[in-house]
């Protein structure tokens, strides 16, 4: 026997501790990017948020302000509705037929206006309702929704620069990666 006597379940003198075992060491994100071709190396989970991201957050507010907006909008429709509506019951009988089609397609052309506000509004509402728990379906229906507000905001310029403004604001947040790793997101 030898003195000091020795630790049977120790490291051996000259090896490595745990040789030939591998390390366990904490998977920790790395500091140059997601991998390429995949978005993560092969073997790791993806990541996913558990609570909205502020991106998500500030899109489905926008959102809420945009059906604000439009129901304002939706007012004054209503109301010039009644103007031309009270207009036309002021126009003789025998008047020219060119300012009775004039009447008539005012009015058409502000019915079309205000069952096209209802729809975005209640699109922008419902929208914005399903964020908390909708899949990527509503992400891809919210750049639509985007989309088409920009579209008709900027053929009534002037008057849709806050449409404008807004529009670009939901396709630039809801387009952000996170916001796709909000929406595809497994649900228990």
């Amino acid at each position: 026997m030898s003195y000091p006597p020795q630790n049977p379940y120790g490291p051996q003198q000259g090896q490595q501790p745990h040789y030939g075992y591998p390390q366990q060491q904490p998977q920790q994100p790395s500091p140059y990017g997601p991998y390429p071709g995949g978005g993560q190396m092969p073997g790791m989970q993806q990541q996913y948020p558990v609570a909205m991201p502020s991106g998500v957050k500030t899109t489905r507010v926008l959102l809420f302000v945009l059906a604000g907006v439009n129901l304002i909008g939706l007012i004054i429709a209503v109301m010039g509705l009644g103007g031309v509506s009270k207009a036309s019951h002021h126009v003789s009988p025998y008047s020219a037929a060119d300012e009775v089609s004039a009447i008539n397609l005012g009015k058409g052309l502000l019915i079309a206006v205000i069952v096209l506000i209802v729809v975005f509004t209640v699109l922008a509402i419902t929208l914005a309702l399903q964020f908390a728990n909708g899949g990527n379906g509503v992400r891809v229906g919210s750049i639509v929704f985007g989309v088409g507000t920009l579209i008709l905001s900027l053929c009534t310029f002037p008057l849709g620069l806050v449409h404008t403004i807004l529009g670009i604001m939901v396709i630039a947040f809801i387009s952000k990666d996170e916001s796709k790793y909000w929406f595809n997101r497994p649900r228990y």
